[in-house]
């Protein structure tokens, strides 16, 4: 049965990120202005786009009550006073830009019919009121009038700890990091394929852990196949819908050897590398074949801290990286990464490193050269420290689960039984399509949030 993810997670080698969910408040000051004057009639009520946060999901309407309103004309700017005494402020242009009437919002696709080029984004207000059933009401110059339900504006409020709260909702980017001591998350697959509840909290920590085993599949091909069917579909790629990772003759690809791997992510070559792996153990080996693991984020967070000017060299030098041959059709890939990818805010967000396919090309000028090989190397020393790295050993009807973005992976030599090779099947999926039914299970086992 599904373990609990605190239960099996409440370890010291397990540290949070930075990016815990923040507490929903209102940071908006009361400012100057006057009291918008009551409009004559109360508009149609409209259909809420969208759905409530978690933290908020089974709260009680009237504490998200709306007390007042009033227009800031100097500001442009409508201030909402909740009854809990918290303020909101909401400029006039972007209100107008999301009227959920439905001239401007088709509601059955909760997609945004006003176009851009008939969007005054010098608005004014003529007048604003809350409604009798709690509704947000704002008559526009041009005679148009919109509609806003309390919580749809409550949980689009523009302080930076609603911001916060409500990006932790939609893209759960909490991360638990881990080292050798990780207790890897296990699930039964038959569960994980039927209750949408085992397959929720399969998804949860392969977000939040990056890596989770799943037990119980039949030994035979097309596992990963219904697996990724369960999420949507497969994400083809240049070895087909699926591929077999057995040592194979002439191989055309390293994996297809049986010998021992480097640590790595899979396809660097690709301009928009697989988010997700899924990897299916059909026959064990005889003797070797183990798995070691990685937490690439983890690492990262340790190579700035113990060698800022290495991580500055990862995260900013780009590594061109190749990929030639022919499986399900012929291709030749060329691509340019940095090993450590960051975001904006600094946050790294993906690891990009695959030592066999790293190109002979290496567009630098040439006193970069020795110092990105040493910082290459620095990183690649920290990885692959015992206390740094997972290592387990995958049996038939074992399928791993893992953040093809964030664990390098590898394979110790193995050796194989004389009348049953070593056999796996692998499958990609992007992180679009796993956030994508994440977010829905979400919605079908808590509620419409």
């Amino acid at each position: 049965m599904w373990m609990s993810t605190f239960s099996r997670l409440a370890l010291p080698a397990l540290q949070r990120s930075t990016s815990a969910t923040a507490c929903w408040a209102l940071g908006a000051c009361r400012r100057p202005g006057r009291a918008a004057s009551p409009l004559p009639c109360c508009p149609t009520s409209m259909q809420l786009r969208g759905q409530q946060t978690l933290g908020s999901a089974s709260l009680l309407l009237a504490q998200h009550s709306v007390r007042n309103v009033r227009a800031l004309d100097e500001e442009r700017m409508v201030e909402v006073e909740w009854e809990d005494g918290g303020h909101s402020l909401y400029p006039f242009t972007w209100l107008r830009d999301n009227c959920q009437c439905p001239l401007c919002t088709l509601d059955s696709a909760r997609a945004r019919k006003l176009l851009m080029l008939d969007l005054d984004v010098h608005t004014g207000v003529d007048a604003v009121e809350v409604t009798n059933d709690n509704k947000v009401s704002i008559a526009w110059p041009d005679q148009h009038a919109s509609v806003f339900d309390a919580e749809w504006l409550k949980k689009r409020c523009f302080s930076a700890a609603a911001r916060q709260a409500l990006k932790e909702e939609l893209f759960l980017n909490e991360r638990h990091y881990w080292d050798s001591k990780l207790r890897i998350p296990t699930a039964d697959y038959q569960e994980v394929l039927h209750d949408d509840k085992a397959a929720l909290d399969w998804l949860s920590d392969l977000r939040r852990v990056g890596i989770v085993h799943l037990k119980g599949a039949a030994a035979e091909q097309g596992v990963v196949a219904r697996l990724a069917e369960r999420l949507g579909y497969v994400r083809m790629t240049f070895y087909g819908p699926t591929w077999q990772v057995q040592d194979k003759a002439m191989a055309n690809n390293v994996a297809y050897t049986s010998g021992k791997l480097g640590l790595h992510t899979d396809y660097p070559a690709l301009h928009f590398a697989p988010g997700v792996q899924l990897l299916h153990c059909i026959t064990d080996a005889e003797e070797g074949g183990e798995s070691e693991m990685v937490d690439g984020f983890h690492t990262a967070e340790l190579l700035q801290r113990e060698d800022p000017e290495a991580y500055r060299t990862l995260t900013s030098v780009q590594v061109d990286f190749t990929d030639t041959g022919t499986d399900y059709c012929d291709f030749m890939l060329q691509s340019k990464k940095r090993i450590i990818e960051v975001d904006a805010e600094g946050r790294v967000v993906r690891i990009n490193f695959n030592n066999c396919t790293r190109d002979s090309v290496l567009d630098l000028p040439v006193h970069q050269v020795q110092p990105f090989y040493k910082a290459l190397r620095t990183y690649l020393d920290l990885m692959n420290r015992p206390e740094n790295m997972f290592t387990f050993k995958m049996t038939p009807g074992d399928v791993l689960t893992f953040d093809n973005w964030r664990l390098l992976h590898t394979r110790r030599p193995f050796r194989s039984r004389p009348d049953s090779p070593r056999h796996l099947e692998g499958a990609y999926m992007d992180w679009d399509e796993v956030m994508s039914r994440l977010r829905i299970l979400r919605s079908s086992v808590h509620g419409n949030m």
